[in-house]
This record gives structure tokens, C-alpha cells and sequence, in this order.
């Protein structure tokens, strides 16, 4: 028996901004409000409100309402407002089938966010997005905004944002067919909803119900109908209770689907009439498929003229949708011709095969065209015509063979896939490591032994000349430096802020212990640049300071440091570090017999460079540390050094819910 399944399952959605924790909103009050508001500014605070609940529960009305938000936004200057707007306006294109309008949205949210947002919300619009391009099919973006929404919530984890990302995790592992890592992430993800302290918001329901439509459609791969049965209810029962209508359609769908392969033709009737019952959700083919199903169990039950009605409704439905949607008008002709074969109309009935081998051929369905042959074939045998059944048997067995070839063709590329994926996977795992082990070795080489050495001689130089002041000021800025070295170990990314206030205390301690205040040093940030909530790669400016004084000006009697951090793009830092030492050529000959020197350079710089190098791989893009000999244009003497050092950026900031979403 065939039946229509689902084979691409729409419920695939994005995430979006938090709504109030109470599931019983009062949106007919609110609605009152704004009927009688004057105000825009009050008016779009209730806009804004509406259109958190409807987004869930009438994703028409949520359209209507964004029409003046968008408007108002516009008119008034309250950006959080304009961020909930192209949030909304990105969620509720996604729920209506309009997945190219959702990913423009969410790529303008995603803009703002990334501008002015923390790490949270940064987070939150990537698994929106991700949701996009699940629907879209483009599995490599999805799976780069995850793993970039997981690597900021490791700073900041907020449990139900993990628990989501998990979820989509489970849905691109259903698109490449890997259902035991797909079920792996869905239970998984069940589990940490459980586990979200406090009561779970709108958005949580909405991720609980892809939860079990996605564990529905493994269930169903694995033809345990009865388990799939469960999940897909329990899908549709969370969305009946909650409102959420706006996809109801197709949980129903699924529901009625899972009962046929059961041979329940009665619960199956009863949700494939729920499904084109469902008015919210404006989804075409799950009411073309509803009315399919419903015609082919009133074949069953022997309605022929019914069954034929429904199959050309259904028809219709389709053709509207999809002018070449060949399997299913493909599956429409095989049942119709199964409908005139019981009513004795064989000539109808070949011709209705005929029509369904030709589509089918046209997408090259084995499977379907072989069962086709097969049915064809046991007809000409009832009739007592065993040449034909011959020839259709004969055609049946070659297109059967082409069948199973083409079966294990296309596991061996699901495994390739699958294989593929664990292996960038695997790869993005190693690099990260590298990188990780990479900056334990930078920490480890960080602070140059001779540094070391003179900054405690001269606070000794302090305490046994009796300037207790210096010796206790200096003493505690060089415990700070050592504490901080320390905890930064700890950590993968600091902010600016801190690295800045890093090599203040550095430069101060070698300026004041070392030079005898005849090192003078400068830091410089763009006025463009957030200090406190972009992060950089910890401590990783340091080796290329030390190494100017090493190398530069160790043998100078004064010696000047300029360092300067300026935005290079949206995802890379630039800093550059200049002195105004002997250079590189002269420093070179002072060190060819300083066998500590080389090694040094070695473990100081040579390690950050090769650090920055996994850091930029991991984020897709170029590194780069160029080093820049400064000459007198005219005599060509040694002016010093300047080093140009590309950073990658990630912004941190502590989650404040300023904006109201996640």
C-alpha cells in the first residue's frame, strides 16, 4: 500500500525574541488599548506586545499589526523597537512559507544586533536564521550560525538558547538522513527544556514542538509507526493548547499519516479532516495532501465516486502550488487507476498507469515506476493475457534492479555526507584545540625571564633605599600583573578593556622598574571601538610589546612605544605596534650570539602568530602579522620598527535583556 507521507517537513522554524512567560496573554485587552490610543509612542509599545503573541498564535493578524509598527519605527527614534520589528517581520515570513522575505529580515536584525547587541541576542537571531536556511536547504550556513551561537554561549550559556540550538542540530541531521545523531539531538534537547529553570515562554513550546515532530519523522523512518504516532501528537496537542495554529495544519498532517501506515483509517480520516480544517495555517500542499490521503481511504472503504472527487481536488491544489510537482501527480494517477480497475473500467485504469509511469519517469522514481509495472503486470495476469504480464514483469524485474542500484547510490552518498560533515566537524573541534593548546604555550612563554628579574630588583631597589610609597605602589602592580596573567590562562577571549589595562600595568612596571622612567609609551583606541564589550584573543598583543623592547630598545637610552587599535571590518581588529628602536637588522647582529634571544622570539611571538593563524582559519578568514622596517627616506637609518597585526573579534558584553527578546 502507498500512501502520502511527508517528505520535506515545513515545520522547520526560527527562533525569535522572548515573549512574557505567562502562556495566557490577554490580547483582547490589549487590542481595546489600542483602538482607543493617540499616542505613536504608546500605540507602538502595544504593537509591539500584540505582535509578540499573535507571531505564535495568528501570524495574519501579527502581518497586519507590523504594517504600522514598521511605520512607526520609522517615525520615531527607538531602535530596540526597530530590531522587534525586523525580528517579528523574520519569524512570521518564516511561518508563513515566505522563506526568502525571512532570511532579509532576520539579516537586518542580525546587522543592528550585531552593532549594539550582546552576546545572548547575537546568539538568538543566529538560531533564527539558522531556522531560514534549514527550510532553505543551505545546511553549511545553518550549521556555521549554530556553531557560532554555541561559541558565544560558552562565555554567557543560557540554557533554553542550548537547548534550541540542539533542536536545529537534530533538524540538519534529518536533512542529511543521519537519524541516530538526529535522535541523539532531539532527545537531548527535550532533556535541557525540561531542565530550563522557571516556567518555559512561548518560544520554548514552539522549539518542544519541532522536538517531537522531529522525533515523529525519525520514528517513521524507522517504520515504528506507533512511537511516531506519540510524537506527532504530542506536537499537535501542545499546539492546540497553546494557540499556535499558524502550522497545525501539518502536525495533523503527520498525525493522519502515522495512523494510516497503521492501517487506522478511522483516527487517520479524523486528522486529515483537522488538517483542512485548520483555516491559520495557509499551507496549500498540506490540504492537497490531506485531501490525497482522504481520497485513497475512501478508496479503501470502497467510495469509489467520492475517492475520485477528492483525488481532483487534490489535484487541483497541486497544480496551483507546483506545475511539475510529478510525484504526487504521479501518485494521484496510480490510485485513480487502482479506482477504475474496481470499477471495472480497465481501459480508464491503463490509462491512468500509463499517465503515472510518465511522471514518474520524468523524476526518475524507480521505486514508483517499479510498483507501477507490478500492478500493471498482475492485472494482465487476472485477465488471462500472460504475454503482457510477461513483458510488464520483465520491465518490472529491470526497473526494480535499477531501483535497489539507485538505493544503494544513494547511500553511499548519505554516508559521504554524513562523513563529510564529521569530518568538519572533527576538523573545527582540532583546530580549536590547536588553538587552546597553542595559547597555553604563548601564556607559559608570555612573561620573558630578564622582565621578570629586573621588576623584582627594582622594587628590592625601593625597599632597601626606604621608598616604602614606590616599593608597596609598584609591588602591588606587579602582583596584579602576575594575578591577572594567571586568570587570563583561564580564558579564550577578554575584552579590550582589559587587554589595554594588561599592557598598561606591563609597560608601567618596565618603564618605572627597568627604564628608570626612560621608556615612554602610548595606547591609542578608535572612537569607533567599544572597549569594554569587544573581545580579543586573551592576552595577545603582549609578545609583540616585549618583543619591541627585547629587540628594539633594550640598548637604547630612551625609548618611545606607540600602540594603536583601529576597526579593520566587522569581524577584525587592527593593532600596531611601533617603536622607535635600533631595528631589526641591528638587533639581529646584537642577538646572533644571544642564544636566549632567538629562543625568545620563539616562544613569544612565533607562537602567538601561529595562534592567530588557527583563530582566523576557525572564523573562516586571512591572518596576517606584518612586520615594517621605518627608515629616514633620505639616509636610510633605523627609525625603529612597526608590527601590524590582525585580531579576530568577537563582542562581549554581560547580558542585559534591554531589549526584551531572545
Amino acid at each position: 500500500m502507498q500512501f502520502f507521507t511527508i517528505f520535506r517537513d515545513p515545520m522547520e522554524n526560527s527562533d525569535s525574541m522572548r515573549v512574557p512567560t505567562a502562556i495566557k496573554a490577554p490580547p483582547s485587552q490589549w487590542e481595546r488599548q489600542l483602538k482607543e490610543q493617540k499616542d505613536d509612542r504608546q500605540r507602538l509599545v502595544l504593537l509591539d506586545r500584540l505582535v509578540s503573541h499573535y507571531q505564535f498564535t495568528n501570524a495574519n493578524r501579527a502581518k497586519a499589526l507590523l504594517n504600522e509598527m514598521g511605520q512607526l519605527t520609522e517615525q520615531l527614534d527607538m531602535p530596540d523597537f526597530s530590531i522587534h520589528y525586523f525580528l517579528y517581520q523574520g519569524f512570521v515570513e518564516n511561518q508563513l512559507y515566505n522563506f526568502s522575505q525571512a532570511e532579509e529580515y532576520f539579516k537586518k536584525a542580525k546587522d543592528i544586533i550585531e552593532e549594539r547587541g550582546d552576546i545572548t541576542e547575537q546568539a538568538s537571531v543566529y538560531i533564527q536564521l539558522a531556522g531560514v536556511y534549514i527550510n532553505q536547504y543551505e545546511m553549511d550556513k545553518a550549521s556555521s550560525l549554530l556553531d557560532r551561537a554555541t561559541k558565544q554561549l560558552k562565555l554567557f550559556p543560557e540554557a533554553r538558547l542550548l537547548a534550541r540550538i540542539v533542536c536545529r542540530e537534530g533538524y540538519v541531521h534529518l536533512h542529511y538522513s543521519n537519524y541516530s545523531k538526529a535522535i541523539e539531538s532531539l532527545l537531548e534537547a527535550d532533556k535541557q527544556f525540561q531542565a530550563v529553570p522557571g516556567p518555559l515562554d512561548y518560544m520554548d513550546y514552539y522549539f518542544l514542538t519541532l522536538v517531537y515532530s522531529g522525533l515523529g519523522k525519525v520514528f517513521e523512518h524507522n517504520n515504528e509507526w506507533k512511537k511516531s504516532v506519540r510524537a506527532y501528537r504530542k506536537a499537535a496537542d501542545m499546539c492546540e493548547n497553546l494557540g499556535m495554529r499558524t502550522r497545525l495544519s501539518w502536525h495533523y498532517l503527520n498525525v493522519g499519516s502515522a495512523y494510516m501506515a497503521l492501517l487506522d483509517n478511522e483516527n487517520a480520516e479524523a486528522y486529515f479532516k483537522k488538517a483542512l480544517d485548520e483555516r491559520d495555517d495557509p499551507s496549500a500542499q498540506a490540504r492537497a495532501s490531506a485531501y490525497a490521503n482522504l481520497g485513497y481511504i475512501a478508496f479503501q472503504n470502497r467510495k469509489l465516486d467520492e475517492a475520485l472527487k477528492l483525488f481532483n481536488r487534490a489535484e487541483r491544489i497541486y497544480k496551483k502550488v507546483k506545475a511539475d510537482d510529478f510525484y504526487n501527480f504521479s501518485n494521484l494517477e496510480r490510485w485513480r487507476a487502482q479506482v477504475f480497475l474496481e470499477m471495472g473500467h480497465n481501459d480508464k485504469a491503463m490509462q491512468h498507469y500509463v499517465s503515472a509511469y510518465d511522471f514518474a519517469k520524468k523524476i526518475q522514481d524507480y521505486k514508483q515506476i517499479s510498483g507501477i509495472l507490478k500492478e500493471i503486470a498482475s492485472y494482465h495476469a487476472d485477465i488471462n493475457d500472460y504475454k503482457s504480464a510477461y513483458e510488464y514483469q520483465s520491465l518490472y524485474d529491470q526497473y526494480a534492479e535499477k531501483y535497489a542500484t539507485d538505493l544503494n547510490e544513494r547511500r553511499v552518498t548519505e554516508l559521504e555526507v554524513k562523513y563529510d560533515a564529521e569530518k568538519k566537524k572533527k576538523e573545527a573541534e582540532l583546530l580549536q584545540l590547536q588553538a587552546t593548546r597553542l595559547q597555553l604555550k604563548a601564556l607559559r612563554a608570555q612573561m620573558n625571564p630578564h622582565f621578570l628579574y629586573n621588576a623584582l630588583n627594582g622594587i628590592q631597589n625601593y625597599i632597601t633605599s626606604n621608598e616604602v610609597k614606590n616599593a608597596s605602589k609598584y609591588l602591588a602592580k606587579f602582583a596584579t600583573l602576575m594575578r591577572k596573567s594567571l586568570e587570563y590562562s583561564e580564558l579564550e577571549i577578554i575584552s579590550l578593556e582589559e587587554e589595554i589595562e594588561f599592557l598598561e600595568d606591563y609597560l608601567t612596571i618596565n618603564a618605572k622598574l627597568r627604564f628608570e622612567d626612560k621608556l615612554f609609551f602610548e595606547i591609542e583606541v578608535d572612537d569607533e571601538i567599544e572597549e569594554d564589550i569587544l573581545g580579543v584573543p586573551t592576552m595577545i598583543i603582549q609578545p609583540y610589546v616585549e618583543n619591541a623592547i627585547e629587540h628594539g630598545l633594550r640598548s637604547r637610552k630612551k625609548g618611545n612605544i606607540k600602540i594603536i587599535f583601529s576597526l579593520l571590518d566587522d569581524n577584525n581588529l587592527l593593532c600596531v605596534v611601533e617603536d622607535n628602536g635600533i631595528g631589526r637588522e641591528a638587533a639581529s647582529k646584537l642577538n646572533q650570539n644571544k642564544v636566549e634571544g632567538v629562543n625568545f622570539r620563539s616562544m613569544g611571538t612565533s607562537i602567538t602568530e601561529k595562534r592567530l593563524e588557527i583563530l582566523h582559519q576557525i572564523k573562516g578568514g586571512e591572518h596576517y602579522v606584518h612586520t615594517i622596517d621605518l627608515k629616514n627616506p633620505r639616509t636610510g637609518k633605523p627609525l625603529g620598527t612597526r608590527v601590524e597585526i590582525k585580531i579576530p573579534i568577537v563582542d562581549i558584553q554581560l547580558p542585559a535583556n534591554s531589549m526584551g527578546y531572545r
